[in-house]
């Protein structure tokens, strides 16, 4: 997937470990970890804005586009 998740680059910089994270955005630490291993399909933007705001970043702090990666328009 063309979309890159940068999540573990804000928890080391926040110096904060994935269970506070999942349990402070209220998400259980399974479903964090196919989140921040890009595994996920989507992410609901309440669950973005809550790793926003625990991890002080903005969205694109924690997802980048990646051009020439695997799928396109046809994928699904």
């Amino acid at each position: 997937m063309p979309i890159a998740v940068d999540i573990d680059v804000m928890l080391a910089r926040r110096k904060m470990s994935v269970g506070e994270l999942a349990d402070r955005v209220g998400i259980t630490p399974a479903n964090l970890a196919v989140l921040k291993n890009g595994r996920a399909k989507a992410v609901r933007f309440a669950t973005l804005a809550a790793l926003c705001e625990v991890l002080e970043c903005q969205p694109g702090d924690l997802l980048r586009w990646e051009a020439g990666e695997a799928g396109g328009a046809g994928d699904g």
